[in-house]
């Protein structure tokens, strides 16, 4: 009986070494498919639910849906957004109002977890297409998302 094991163990090797060289030399007659990406930069489409990089929505008068609730920090779970708000008096009521002064978005520690654009109330995050992100020094990978006045 183990000498029949034997054989069929020999075969069964030989069978399988045959199948991995046959699906080798499929491999190798078959076309090629190599994009040759710096040159070809652009061309490609990405899928609407490609995560590439935090955005902050503004329409054309630099205005953004952010109220600065906290809920998409709060979610982060490394603390790659950081939220700062001021308080600022409301014109229409005359009570202190919390605005958004500055949002920080650490792109080098996200995880692209998607627990921001989830939770907010407001849909004023998203995200782009945006995938290039090779910098040589990481405060490059710290961006400010808020625009000011003067920077559109």
């Amino acid at each position: 009986m183990k000498i029949l094991n034997y054989i069929a163990a020999i075969f069964e090797g030989i069978y399988r070494l045959l199948q991995g060289m046959y699906i080798s030399m499929l491999n190798m007659i078959r076309p090629k498919v190599t994009e040759q990406y710096p040159e070809n930069r652009g061309k490609h489409k990405y899928p609407e639910n490609f995560h590439g990089e935090l955005i902050l929505f503004h329409n054309e008068k630099n205005e953004h849906k952010c109220t600065a609730c906290g809920i998409c920090q709060i979610n982060c779970p490394n603390n790659s957004i950081q939220i700062i708000s001021k308080m600022v008096p409301d014109e229409a009521t005359g009570k202190d109002k919390k605005v958004l002064d500055k949002y920080v978005y650490n792109l080098g520690s996200c995880i692209f977890c998607l627990r921001c654009t989830q939770t907010c109330p407001q849909d004023a995050i998203g995200w782009s297409n945006k995938f290039e992100h090779s910098v040589y020094t990481k405060s490059k990978l710290v961006k400010q998302l808020k625009k000011e006045k003067n920077d559109c």
